[in-house]
């Protein structure tokens, strides 16, 4: 793994670009990945790198995500259903066949979920990693790396890496690339929408994305499963200290229908409790827990947080993994109870891997 400063900027991309562009050129077969339980800018940001290794010369061999799944609310994406060509065989023998493996809107190889966890011990095993994304708990596992935390979305980060190589954003790309910064940015309205993710939205409108479609199905239309779920886990919604939190558990999905990817949405509304410093949204997996935190609170920073539970992000919007049984959790409450009495900031941990929002 190549050493690099801890972050870059939206300075470094034409360097980058190039340097991608070299590695592409001496590549046969190209594998673009992203994060298992997809969200629209890891599907986003996926695709656009799938077309711009074949605007490059160098069409990839495959393009999916760590679990070969995406929610289906995400099926409106144009180009989605490449992501859903595979099973778990057909993927492992993606990776045992590529040569250039890329990985976007992945802060950790972890990230991948099954994929990786079946291949830990030999993921490098004789090929080069590139690695693209934007959080800023990135481990900067590849031998490119281009992590730009001052983007809102990898998708932002994918549409400038576009222009830096003169590659033409056509419309359905257009589209693609705005709901990746729209589903990360959750409609231009988080803090790491700075003036270039609003220039890059705009550009995007311009070329002729489909903004009513994208808002249409990432934030207005819900299947009635989506209702009832979200009215069991609101339900749940409890306090330990100021954390609001709440679970969603096997049984809710059973009896509503639902898939795990419909409660996304409810950690950022938990968020805007009145009272609460940081908000968590649970789910109790086969393995263990999947955590995604949000906070409003500027003087919280959730990816700190949770760099002591083995996770990380970014400081508004974070994720860990729990182990398994109801002693893991409830330690995981007491101490995240406590950590937001006395606050928690960048200087009093080191951020370490992100395991996801």
């Amino acid at each position: 793994m190549t050493e690099h400063a801890a972050q870059d900027t939206f300075a470094d991309v034409a360097g980058a670009g190039a340097a991608l562009r070299d590695l592409l050129r001496a590549a046969q077969k190209p594998l673009v990945l992203t994060h298992a339980a997809a969200d629209a800018d890891a599907v986003s940001s996926a695709l656009s790198m799938a077309a711009l290794c074949a605007a490059l010369g160098t069409p990839t061999i495959g393009v999916t995500a760590g679990d070969a799944a995406i929610p289906d609310n995400l099926a409106f994406i144009p180009g989605s259903e490449q992501l859903l060509r595979y099973d778990a065989t057909a993927l492992d023998t993606l990776l045992d066949e590529t040569d250039l493996l890329i990985l976007v809107d992945c802060s950790d190889e972890r990230r991948l979920g099954p994929l990786f966890y079946r291949h830990a011990e030999n993921f490098h095993r004789g090929r080069t990693v590139i690695n693209i994304d934007h959080h800023v708990s990135n481990t900067r596992f590849g031998h490119l790396n281009l992590v730009v935390p001052a983007a809102g979305s990898t998708a932002e980060l994918m549409t400038t890496l576009y222009g830096e190589l003169d590659i033409h954003i056509d419309t359905p790309l257009a589209s693609v690339l705005l709901a990746g910064i729209y589903g990360d940015t959750l409609g231009l309205r988080t803090p790491s929408t700075s003036a270039n993710a609003l220039r890059t939205a705009a550009d995007l409108i311009e070329r002729g994305a489909d903004l009513d479609t994208i808002v249409d199905h990432l934030f207005r239309l819900k299947p009635y499963s989506s209702i009832q779920l979200w009215g069991l886990a609101l339900g749940a919604a409890q306090w330990r200290g100021s954390l609001v939190w709440t679970l969603v558990t096997p049984d809710m999905l059973e009896r509503t229908g639902a898939h795990r990817s419909e409660a996304e949405g409810i950690v950022n509304f938990l968020a805007g409790t009145l009272g609460a410093r940081a908000a968590a949204l649970i789910y109790e997996e086969p393995w263990g827990y999947r955590v995604s935190m949000r906070t409003l609170a500027e003087d919280v920073d959730v990816a700190a947080i949770l760099s002591r539970h083995n996770g990380g992000g970014h400081p508004r919007a974070a994720g860990a993994r729990l182990e398994t049984g109801p002693n893991s959790l409830e330690a995981f409450l007491v101490a995240i109870e406590a950590t937001l009495a006395v606050g928690v900031t960048p200087a009093d941990a080191t951020v370490s891997a992100a395991v996801a929002s």
